[in-house]
């Protein structure tokens, strides 16, 4: 899993420009509310790359590429992950949240369920 820190680009007195994404082909940008406790995922893409910039409070995230272990990680504010085609994941709101999820692939809009597989055992919650 790798979790970037987005710092700004640019700062003066009118604010603050921070970069989310450079050099990535974008079809989709979604803002995305999530309560304190709500899931979301716990499913995979087979074609889609998901890029999500949390803006406002955290979320935990669990991520799985086939055959190797479940990755965890707490996201806050200016931290972006980037989850490849085949990765299974789960976003878990630590708190309530805000963040953006933009897509390269059939996932998005009308079409988001085309590339989105759900997982027999989920990630979360955790199986004892």
């Amino acid at each position: 899993m790798n979790v970037v820190h987005r710092n700004p680009a640019h700062e003066d007195s009118r604010g603050v420009i921070t970069d989310i994404l450079e050099d990535n082909d974008v079809e989709c940008v979604s803002i995305i509310t999530s309560t304190e406790g709500a899931v979301r995922g716990n499913h995979y893409h087979k074609e889609t790359t998901q890029y999500t910039y949390i803006i406002s409070g955290s979320m935990r995230v669990l991520e799985q590429a086939p055959g190797e272990p479940v990755e965890e990680h707490i996201l806050e504010p200016g931290d972006l992950i980037v989850t490849p085609p085949m990765v299974s994941h789960v976003f878990v709101a630590v708190e309530d949240s805000l963040f953006i999820a933009c897509a390269h692939g059939p996932r998005r809009g009308k079409q988001y369920e085309d590339d989105t597989y759900r997982l027999e055992k989920p990630l979360w919650p955790q199986p004892v």
